[in-house]
């Protein structure tokens, strides 16, 4: 069994930020697998489900951004996963090109508080991982500003296709591993 984090805060107000992106993805993976992501449990809202043959819990952690960990901990716990083996997060990552995907199996926070504190909760960072670039910050604007915006408007449609790409890379590393998924996704262009 897989537990699929898609990182981001709850309100309304935070909806399409950047921020946001990982609720967006698991969104549009919870879409094309026809999974309904509407229970709440273990301070997440979650749906269950199979992929690709595998038992997957997606899950949308409530906790707002900084405190993503502890809902993950206590999925990953409930469930007893093996978060080396059956976790993938999906978050956003300022450092990275609107649009532009970037999948690990393992790494630091990178400074993405979100993040920090998931990886503070399990008591490590040995876990897949995929980033969706959302754009570096203007030099006069705040961070917290940033993250908390929205798209532009030429930004959005790139947006909507990354998240599909992230849907659909989440799906390779499932049934394919996480190292295919690297090869195919991990490139400027898709």
């Amino acid at each position: 069994m897989y537990i699929i984090a898609g990182l981001g805060n709850p309100d309304l107000k935070y909806r399409g930020t950047r921020h946001n992106a990982g609720f967006c993805a698991l969104d549009a993976l919870a879409e094309r697998n026809r999974i309904q992501v509407t229970a709440r449990q273990h301070r997440a809202l979650t749906g269950k489900g199979m992929i690709h043959g595998q038992k997957v819990i997606l899950a949308k952690p409530q906790t707002y951004m900084n405190l993503s960990g502890e809902s993950v901990r206590e999925l990953a716990d409930y469930y007893k996963i093996d978060p080396g083996q059956e976790l993938i997060v999906i978050y956003d990552d300022i450092n990275l090109e609107p649009g532009q995907l970037r999948i690990r199996e393992k790494g630091s926070a990178g400074g993405h508080n979100g993040m920090k504190n998931i990886i503070a909760c399990l008591g490590t960072d040995a876990f897949a991982r995929v980033r969706i670039g959302v754009g570096k910050k203007p030099e006069q604007m705040d961070l917290v500003d940033h993250v908390l915006g929205h798209f532009a408007g030429e930004e959005r449609p790139l947006m909507e296709q990354s998240y599909e790409n992230a849907a659909r890379a989440v799906e390779v590393m499932l049934y394919e591993g996480t190292a295919a998924a690297m090869n195919l996704f991990n490139r400027k262009n898709l």
